[in-house]
């Protein structure tokens, strides 16, 4: 039988995250703020619980998919947090986006309590959430990589060991800087190619066929083509990723000019009341830059 599953922070990520880890046969205990989630995912087969710490004191593998490094200061290090209720040789594998400092002070304090601790950061969106198929990148010991693995596994087609603790982070702060200045230049493309005359379709389905193909064309298709800007990954959490990696490129002299532009970008949105949108809303900012609006084409 495999262990027992806590997992607190049931959003977008979280929610079908958890469901994943239930359909593979895990007794998962779940817990979140909001009660809608938690009976949502009790309905699932979930054991939905009133606390963080319950959550900690009955399972002996804990995953945290929390929103920034303050939530989870909360939930893992707060008082009634996971690290105060944990059993001796638990494992919290902490999936949330923070900053590489946290993730190390948790492998810390985690150490201090004889809890082991994982960050494990993930890229694929809401998506790969649903099908299973996200890309985790994982900090800390290799023992403790090992023990995560067969859950691991269920969440993600790829789980890379990437480092000691706050590599993960180091490596997400990288993936995420790459996806928003990838968004921001498909987006420019469709303006530039639609306001020549071509169709945005036809330019989507060429250069993803040659080098400048990413994936950003095929998982935000629908999202740019249609201007569905419904979330996914919410502008608000991507501009929050993007304020953790111009943090750590000031402190390490890392000058980033194409992250700090579409950082800005990113402003533009949230000061329209704009943030709860998903990512690829950064193609309307191109487009209000061009007084050009990208049109699809009808069927």
């Amino acid at each position: 039988m495999p262990e027992p599953v806590g997992f607190i922070g049931l959003g977008v990520m979280g929610a079908p995250m958890a469901r994943n880890l239930v359909a593979a046969g895990h007794e998962v205990i779940v817990f979140n703020r909001g009660a809608q989630p938690r009976e949502q995912l009790a309905a699932a087969g979930a054991r939905a619980v009133d606390s963080a710490a319950e959550v900690a004191r009955r399972a002996p593998v804990v995953i945290t998919m929390l929103s920034d490094d303050r939530a989870v200061r909360e939930v893992v290090l707060g008082a009634g947090g996971v690290l105060a209720a944990a059993a001796e040789g638990a494992l919290l594998i902490d999936m949330s986006t923070v900053t590489p400092a946290l993730s190390r002070e948790l492998a810390e304090r985690g150490a201090a309590r004889g809890v082991d601790v994982l960050d494990a950061p993930v890229s694929g969106g809401d998506v790969g959430a649903r099908e299973g198929t996200l890309s985790i990148m994982v900090g800390g010991e290799a023992a403790h990589v090992e023990r995560a693995r067969p859950v691991l596994d269920v969440l993600g087609a790829s789980v890379v060991h990437v480092g000691a603790a706050g590599a993960g982070q180091v490596v997400k702060a990288c993936n995420q800087l790459l996806v928003a200045i990838t968004i921001a230049g498909v987006s420019e493309a469709l303006v530039l190619g639609t306001k020549l005359g071509a169709a945005p379709e036809a330019i989507l389905d060429v250069l993803s066929r040659g080098t400048a193909g990413n994936r950003v064309m095929e998982i935000k298709r629908r999202n740019l083509l249609a201007h569905a800007f419904d979330p996914g990954f919410k502008v608000d959490l991507h501009h929050k990723d993007l304020g953790i990696v111009l943090q750590s490129a000031s402190e390490s002299g890392v000058p980033l000019a194409l992250t700090a532009l579409v950082q800005q970008m990113f402003n533009e949105l949230r000061a329209h009341d704009r943030g709860g949108e998903d990512h690829s809303a950064l193609l309307s900012v191109v487009e209000a830059h061009a007084a050009h609006h990208v049109q699809e084409t009808p069927r």
